[in-house]
This record gives C-alpha cells, sequence and structure tokens, in this order.
C-alpha cells in the first residue's frame, strides 16, 4: 500500500482505519469532520479519496459513503439467501461487483420468522471475528414490486413497457439509473397510487439480442443463475473425490445412456437381458443406473444449500440454470461414455407380463458402454444393426413387456406435442417445430417409471421417508365443466362412474381423429390437478400408479436427491444419507421444490413462447393457417400451425356486427349473419404483431375484414352484454340469471 501524505491531511492508512472502526457510514464529510481538515484540505482530500478508489483501496457506497475494497458498506441493500435449519437467516449483497465470492452475512432479525428467501433488506453491516452479521433496518420491495421492461424515450421523457404479456402497462421512469433507450432494465416501483413510477435498479442489455429471452426469464423470475465461489470450490473439492472400493463392480455391463441430441447432462442409463432364474421363466433382469449425486452432494453442504435453493435445473433452447455447479452436473455425476463413474443402481427383476418381480439397489461402479441418441438408437433398432444392435435388442425386448404392463393399468395416453427451437452457433432460430417421438422416448420412459415406481416401494417396506411424487384426481368442478365442454361435440362423459385415467382415454377413443381432436386433449390436461412433491402417499392418478417417487434426474430434481439419500440410508450404502432434521421437515420441502419446480416450467414455456414470437415476426402481414385454443368474451386466441406461440384476435377486429359468447360451447356468435368462431376451428389469420420480448402474438382477420366502424361484441353465457365503441353508453342485454 503506498502511504501518501499531504500537509495536514491523514495518511491512507489512517483513512482506511477511520473507515473500518467508523459507527457511521464514512463519506467525505465525516472523514473531513474526524480529522479537522479545513476547507482547503477538503479539496485535497477528496482527490485523496479519488486516487484511492483508482487504486482499488476503497470502493464507493450508496449515500456517497466508501468501504474497503472487498468489503462491505456500513449500510447496504442485502438479499436473503438462506434460512437453515437451526432458523438461522443469512443473506447476501444484492449487488455485488468485486471479483472475490460475495460474504455471507448472519441476520439478526427483531421477530423470528419474518423474513424469507429472496427478501431485499436494508441493513446496518457489522464485521464480527471472520464473518459478518446484519442489523435489518428496512424490507425493501419484493420482486412482486419490480417491474422487468424496456425503456423508450419520449422527447425528455423515459418510459418503461414491461414484458409481461398479460400486463402491458407503461410507467413513468423517476431514474434511469444510466440505461438508454432500447434497453432491457430490472426496475423498482417507487411513489404511491396514483403516482407510480420506476427507477431502474439493473441494466440487462439488448432484448433483441440473441440468446436475450431466457434471460428476460431469468431474471423477471428471480431463478438463481449464478453459483457462489464457495459452492464452486467445494464442487471442485468433492469432484475430486476417489469412488471408493466398496462399491458393486458393474463395469462389465454394457450400459447405455439414451438421451435427446443436445442433451447437456447424462444422469440416467439402462441395460437388460433375459432372466436366468427358472422361476422367472420368460422375463427379464433389468438395470437403471442414476448418477450417485448424494455420494458428492452431502447434507448442509454449501452445495446442498444451493441446490435445494434452486429447487430444480432450468433448461432453455440457449443454455442451462443447472441445479449443481458444472464440474459435477455435465463432468463427474454426468454419465459418460467410457468413463467409470459412481451409480445408484436398481435393479429390476421383470415378468413376461412387464409386472415387477423385485429389485434391490446398490451403490456401483459403472462404465457407460455408449451414450446415443434417440434418433440413432431408434435407427439401429429399425435397421436391425448397428455398433450397439446387440445391447439394444434384448433392452427393447424387456421395454415391450413392460409396455404390456402399462397398457394393463390404462395410463392416461395424452400424446400432445412439445415444441423444439433449434439455434445456429449465434443463437438464431433456425426452426421451430414439434418434437418427433419415438419408441426410444416411451422406452427410456417405462424404464424410468419402472425404478420410479421401485424406490417407492423399496421405502415403503424399510419404513423409510419417502419424498413423493403425487398427482390426485381432477377436482368435480373442473370434471363437470369438461362434461360440458364435450357435449358441444356430441361426446358424453357420465360423472356417476368412479373416474379414472381410462376414462379420459375412453373419450379419446370416441372422438378419434377428428379435427378437434388436438382441443379436446387440450381440454381433458387442463382437467389434470397439478402434481407436486410431498411424504404422504396420494398416488399418481395420470400414471394410474399407488406409490410413486422420482428417482431417476438427481442431477437436475432436488426431490430425487432425497429419494437417493432415503435409499442410502435405509440399505445402509455409507455416507450422504438423509438426515434426520431433513427427514422431519419433508412437508416443508415438499412445498418449497414444488413451488420451484412450477417457476422453472413458467420460465420454460415463456422463454418458447419469446423464441417462437421472435421466429414470426419475420412473417408479420402474411396470412398463417391458424387454430382456435380458446375463446373468451372479449375475443379469441389461437395457434399457429405446426409452429405453437398464442396469440390474441380481439373481438373489436371481427367486424361491424355484435357477437355472442355462449361460455359452455365455447363460441363466438354473430348476432346478424350466425358466424361462429368456436374452440378447436381451423382458421387462416394475418398476423399483424409478434413481441419477442413479451411473446405476444396478434391476429387480424385476412382480406382487411374487421376494419369497418361499429359496435363490438361481448358478454358471457346467458347474461350477455353488448359493448359498443368508447364513449358511446353500453347497452346490456339479460337472458337469464346462472344460478
Amino acid at each position: 500500500m503506498k502511504n501518501k501524505t499531504r500537509p495536514g491531511l491523514p495518511t491512507q492508512a489512517q483513512i482506511l482505519q477511520f473507515i473500518e472502526t467508523s459507527d457511521v457510514p464514512a463519506g467525505k464529510r465525516e472523514i473531513a469532520k474526524a480529522f479537522g481538515l479545513t476547507a482547503q484540505e477538503k479539496i485535497a482530500l477528496k482527490a485523496m479519496l479519488k486516487d484511492m478508489a483508482d487504486e482499488g483501496l476503497i470502493d464507493g457506497a450508496p449515500g456517497r459513503a466508501f468501504h474497503k475494497m472487498g468489503g462491505l458498506p456500513k449500510v447496504t441493500v442485502l438479499r436473503v439467501a438462506d434460512v437453515d435449519d437451526g432458523g438461522n437467516v443469512w443473506a447476501v449483497p444484492d449487488r455485488w461487483e468485486a471479483e472475490t465470492p460475495p460474504p455471507r452475512l448472519r441476520v439478526r432479525e427483531r421477530k423470528r420468522g419474518a423474513l424469507g428467501i429472496g427478501e431485499r433488506i436494508l441493513a446496518r453491516t457489522e464485521e464480527a471475528g471472520n464473518g459478518w452479521i446484519a442489523h435489518p433496518m428496512k424490507v425493501l420491495a419484493k420482486a412482486s414490486e419490480q417491474v422487468l421492461g424496456v425503456l423508450r424515450r419520449e422527447g425528455e421523457r423515459f418510459w418503461l413497457t414491461g414484458v409481461e404479456k398479460k400486463d402491458r402497462r407503461e410507467f413513468p421512469v423517476s431514474d434511469t439509473g444510466g440505461a438508454e433507450a432500447g434497453d432491457l432494465v430490472m426496475t423498482e416501483m417507487t411513489g404511491r397510487p396514483p403516482r407510480i413510477s420506476v427507477r431502474v435498479v439493473q441494466r440487462l442489455g439488448d432484448p433483441f439480442a440473441p440468446r436475450s429471452f431466457s434471460l428476460i426469464a431469468i431474471h423477471k423470475l428471480g431463478i438463481p443463475d449464478v453459483f457462489t465461489g464457495d459452492t464452486l470450490d467445494e464442487a471442485a473439492r468433492v469432484s475430486q473425490q476417489p469412488l471408493g472400493d466398496d462399491r458393486e463392480d458393474l463395469t462389465h455391463l454394457p450400459i447405455v445412456a439414451i438421451d435427446p441430441a443436445d442433451a447437456r447432462d447424462h444422469d440416467d442409463a439402462v441395460w437388460a437381458a433375459p432372466d436366468d432364474d427358472p422361476a422367472n421363466a420368460g422375463g427379464w433382469q433389468a438395470v437403471v443406473a442414476i448418477a450417485d449425486v448424494s455420494f458428492y452432494v452431502r447434507p448442509g453442504s454449501e452445495i446442498d444449500r444451493e441446490a435445494r435453493r434452486r429447487g430444480n435445473s432450468v433448461y432453455f433452447p440457449d443454455r442451462v440454470v443447472p441445479m449443481l455447479p458444472e464440474i459435477l452436473s455435465a463432468e463427474v455425476c454426468s454419465l459418460k461414455e467410457g468413463e467409470d463413474r459412481a451409480a445408484l443402481v436398481c435393479h429390476l427383476q421383470v415378468g413376461k407380463s412387464g409386472a415387477l418381480k423385485s429389485w434391490r439397489f446398490t451403490r456401483a461402479r459403472v462404465r457407460i458402454a455408449a451414450n446415443l441418441a434417440y434418433e440413432d438408437a431408434q435407427a439401429m433398432i429399425d435397421a436391425g444393426e448397428g455398433r450397439m444392435i446387440d445391447v439394444l435388442t434384448p433392452l427393447w425386448a424387456c421395454w415391450r413387456a413392460l409396455a404390456k404392463a402399462r397398457d394393463a393399468r390404462e395410463p392416461l395416453d395424452l400424446d400432445l406435442p412439445e415444441r423444439r427451437v433449434v439455434l445456429d452457433e449465434m443463437g438464431r432460430i433456425m426452426s421451430v417445430a414439434p418434437r418427433e417421438r419415438l419408441d426410444a422416448h416411451r422406452l427410456i420412459e417405462d424404464y424410468m417409471i419402472a425404478a420410479n415406481v421401485a424406490a417407492a416401494k423399496a421405502l415403503e417396506a424399510k419404513k423409510a421417508p419417502v419424498m413423493y411424487r403425487v398427482h390426485e384426481p381432477p377436482s368435480r368442478e373442473k370434471l363437470v365443466a369438461l362434461k360440458d365442454y364435450l357435449e358441444t361435440f356430441d361426446v358424453p362423459l357420465a360423472l356417476g362412474q368412479v373416474i379414472r385415467p381410462a376414462t379420459f382415454n375412453h373419450v379419446l377413443d370416441r372422438v378419434g381423429d377428428a379435427d378437434f381432436r388436438p382441443q379436446v386433449m387440450e381440454q381433458v390436461l387442463r382437467t389434470q390437478t397439478q402434481a407436486y412433491y410431498a411424504p404422504a402417499n396420494q398416488g399418481h392418478f395420470g400414471l394410474s400408479l399407488g406409490s410413486y417417487a422420482h428417482f431417476t434426474s438427481p442431477i437436475r430434481r432436488y426431490a430425487d436427491l432425497l429419494v437417493h439419500r432415503s435409499l442410502v440410508s435405509a440399505y445402509r450404502l455409507g455416507e450422504g444419507g438423509l438426515g434426520q432434521t431433513d427427514a422431519a421437515a419433508m412437508d416443508v420441502i415438499g412445498e418449497t421444490i414444488s413451488g420451484l419446480e412450477r417457476r422453472a416450467m413458467e420460465a420454460e414455456r415463456d422463454t418458447i413462447d419469446r423464441y417462437v414470437a421472435a421466429y414470426l415476426a419475420e412473417k408479420v402481414g402474411e396470412t398463417l393457417s391458424a387454430r382456435i385454443t380458446g375463446v373468451q368474451n372479449y375475443g379469441f386466441f389461437a395457434t399457429v400451425e405446426g409452429i405453437g406461440g398464442d396469440g390474441l384476435m380481439p373481438v373489436r377486429d371481427l367486424g361491424g356486427e355484435y357477437f355472442r359468447f355462449d361460455e359452455a360451447a365455447r363460441k363466438l356468435i354473430g348476432e346478424q349473419t350466425g358466424e361462429e368462431y368456436t374452440l378447436g376451428q381451423r382458421i387462416d389469420l394475418r398476423l399483424a404483431e409478434a413481441n419477442p420480448v413479451s411473446g405476444a402474438l396478434r391476429f387480424e382477420l385476412p382480406g382487411g375484414k374487421g376494419a369497418a366502424p361499429g359496435p363490438r361484441h361481448v358478454g358471457s353465457g346467458r347474461k350477455d352484454r353488448v359493448i359498443k365503441h368508447r364513449g358511446r353508453p353500453a347497452n346490456v342485454r339479460h337472458q337469464g340469471k346462472r344460478r
């Protein structure tokens, strides 16, 4: 450290000592007062402080105070990052630009349990021993009070347009924080209604740049996407652990991993062969090998805390936000061809009919014979030849038995296509199309289901804790709504029977290949309840299974890691088992990771919508083939055939006549012409707008229809309303009351 001095000025060492020991935030004024500086000396102090900042000795803090570089301001904004098993609250700086890992501060709450993960606080910081303590002063705006959007300039004023598809409000901007028009920014609401404005708290860059669409979802939903230095250091350290000699050696088995061609990690692999047990003549032995994440990620570790905070990996077309650091998720835990790996293995005995006869679990050393893409595995089976055909043939034969058992229990059969976004090396969109579904996909799915069932039943037999994957039957209200909907297609649904998954399959059999089949499948899907994680078994309705747990993806799902730990404890397989604290808190953990799963699904869905909108932006003005997927009193929603992407066709643009909304039939009906717009209808529409930032589309009728002025539509069901143009009185007609 340099020790520059000026007449009457303190040394740099004295200034640093004062900043570190001051009971109040130390700005230029406080430093000058402490050392009794004259007006002329204050000018010299300002230059000296600038020199110290340039040399990396001090850094600025909010309110023009200073702190030691690499340390913390006396008062700063923190974000609650963790609440440990003892109820202690830990926070990290809301912003941290130093190259060193951000410090973790223990928060001294006035009221225990008042702060939750993700909350932001203004706090006074105190260095204590080798750590830091935070004294909360004020709880700041929550994520719900933050708005992600794009700045636009109008004269001398800036406005923020939010990225929410359902809420396109604009806010005046009180402070741009150095951001410019066109920037994607995170803002915080200020003021009180009706004078609400926003101030920029983070500049995120160009919203239309390649790879920005997933970034929007990450910041909008607060998904953690950066690991702390401590977590990365710990991951690097545990990745060096030797596998040990007490593992079952399965390196002689030609186990194969079959995944998407663009898979970022490989946490499952399979093998099967005819069973030589006379008691299971015609049956099969099968192995489902799963990455032994519990061996590396121990309860209470930094990696474990971060994994629980994330709950799961989040997959986008251009990136993955992993649950575990890359050195684990993509390297030592990933089952790679030719590499010895630690695995938790489910050994299955499969009967001739596909029923599971027995199961056991071991920790093993495996060496994957091949990493195959679904398409390549399918091509080898179809051709009857290829480098792995001798391994794939018995694997397929055993699967056909498992498929028989699946068909016998009649799980819910909704074959809804998944959209696949293909990008080039620069992140630009090459194509958007439904992902092809092959027998190879079904094969892996059925092996994974078998292992998941075995894991749940094995833990039940051991009377050990289970984190079940629960899917409850549909509610009565949803079933009644589905019945009313199906009646519009003359498809009956009797509600006096016990509703099983097969009930919905029979409905789809009645529909056959009708044009409205995709819409019926969508409506059946919406009738289902949302699956969740819990330690109380309620069965899995959709799969028609009494006991079901997630065991097969511990790299990307925390629930699976918990199941692994419980199996390690129950089968006494060594270290890394389920601790008593987690065993007692399974209810709370289940609720938490279920919520995090919903967040990930929303992020992935929204990002796909943005990519689709960006892909379609070049087709604005063109007439596209679409299908009506939703009808409301204010218009209908349509999806572009073969691509996806939902867009609104406002009822105000349907022409000059009145339209009545039949809620039960989900139709808009023209009162003069009788023209109908109904759920499932195929229709040509002109794409009027495609907004990649929000993912929203807007349609118009082709041929300029809808341009005529006049009253527009409206109401719902038997209580119809006709709404005139703005400025005219609304004419409301009642056609009976709904009870």
